[in-house]
Formats: C-alpha cells, structure tokens, sequence
C-alpha cells in the first residue's frame, strides 16, 4: 500500500470537509448579520433615502448589473452618489457627484443597501468587490479565478489600500484571498476595514476615469495573455517539426549503416 497517496487523499478529504463547514457557517453568518443590521439600521436607511431625494432629483437607490460568483450577473443596490444625468461614458469630465453623495462615498454609506443582495445569496460581507461586466470580459484566466467565491461588500484589496491600488494589484489581493480562505481571514478583513474607514486610509476619488483607465488595463493583460498562447502554439509546431526531421534524418543514417 502507497501510504504517501493515501496521506494526501485523506489531507484533500479533511481539506474539502473544513471548507464546506467554512462556506456553511460563512453563510449563516451572513444571513444573521444582514437581517440584523437592515433591521437596526432601518432607521438611518429611511433618513439616507430621504436625503438623497432632497439633494437631487432621480430614485434614492442606484441598480446596476455586476459579476457575481462563477461570474453570473445580478443586480446590484447601492445608495444613488451622482446625478441621474451623470454619463459614464463621457471620459472628458469626472463624475457628477451630489452633496450627499460626497459624504457617502466617504463614509461607505452607500454601500447599505448591499445588504439585500447579500440576503438574496449573491454577495457576503466578505469578498472580491462586484464589477461591471466588462472587467471579467477581459479577464485573464488566472484572474478569472477572483470570481471563485462570492463578491462582498468589503475585501482585502479595499481595506489594504482601497482605491489607490492599480487593477493589477487588487486582483492580487483578491487572489490571495480566494486562495486563503478562513475565519481568521474575514475578520481580519473585518477590522482592517473598520480601520481604513475611520482614518480614510488609502481612500483617493474613485471615479469613472479609474473605471476607464482600469479597463484598458486588463485588456492589455488579456492581449498579452493571447499573444503568449499563439506564440506558444507555433513553439510548439515548430518542435514537432524539428522532431520529425530528427527521426527521419535518423532513419537515413540507419539504412545508410546497414546499406539499404
């Protein structure tokens, strides 16, 4: 008996186990959480909303549709921060956003809301923050892998520099947490982003430009990671061209030495 294989099927075995365990009480914990808060928090909910209607004109809540685990689509809630009239498309101007919504922003107030789609089952409190479509489009496939787990309000890569990290880095960030996961490491998310709160540490103005400028990023990745397949693949040609030059010129000398 191979006891080196049988140690490691059953280390993958006791692997496996403590991560259902993990994602199940993960997921409970969720669930308490969110009801917990959305009722204690109602109040401030309601006073938000009102707020945003005085401020400015459009609906208090602001939808959008991101990637969510294994990069399905679902609909995000976020308290409005900008005019309804603010163009995301229109890179000439940063932007447009309310007095209220500085002050959100700010304080990641607007992020509230989050806590329906976290009932819903289609983010946590812990985990890579949920992006536009167009970034997992352009993802490569190592990246790909930040959409193993379920978004989340918070992550490593925003408590650990928030919007001052270029895209490279967050998706590192959200790598080794996808990679490390434990309880240990969402509340050491959970504090770290308290902190980062408090002081507005690492906090810069995210906008639609870092949006824009983060986009043609990842499609200079994704293109390199293509061209580095095609260039791999005629490698590849051109060894097995190499290696049946080699056997024939190999079939010669034979025939050569034996005088056929």
């Amino acid at each position: 008996m191979d006891f080196d294989k049988v140690f490691v099927m059953e280390e993958k075995k006791h692997l496996a186990i403590g991560q259902k365990t993990y994602r199940f009480n993960k997921r409970m914990f969720d669930i308490g959480c969110s009801l917990f808060l959305l009722i204690c928090l109602l109040p401030i909910l309601l006073i938000v909303a009102v707020l945003i209607k005085i401020d400015s004109k459009g609906p208090a809540i602001f939808k959008q549709v991101r990637s969510g685990k294994g990069d399905k689509p679902f609909t995000l809630y976020k308290f409005r921060s900008c005019a309804v009239d603010n163009d995301i498309n229109d890179k000439t101007k940063g932007d447009n956003i309310t007095k209220v919504g500085k002050i959100l922003r700010k304080t990641s107030l607007d992020e509230l809301p989050q806590l329906i789609n976290i009932i819903k089952g289609e983010m946590s409190f812990i985990g890579p923050r949920p992006w536009i479509l167009d970034y997992s489009e352009n993802f490569t496939k190592e990246q790909k892998r930040r959409l193993e787990v379920r978004p989340g309000i918070t992550g490593l890569a925003q408590c650990s520099g928030r919007n001052i990290l270029d895209i490279n880095d967050k998706i590192k960030c959200d790598l080794e947490y996808v990679d490390n996961l434990s309880i240990k490491m969402d509340f050491k998310i959970i504090f770290m982003t308290i902190k980062s709160v408090f002081t507005s540490e690492g906090v810069s103005a995210e906008n639609k430009l870092t949006v824009h400028n983060e986009l043609y990023t990842l499609r200079e990745n994704k293109l390199r990671e293509e061209i580095d397949i095609v260039l791999e693949k005629e490698k590849t040609k051109v060894y097995n061209v190499k290696e049946e030059k080699t056997k024939v010129y190999n079939v010669k000398e034979e025939k050569n030495k034996i005088g056929v």
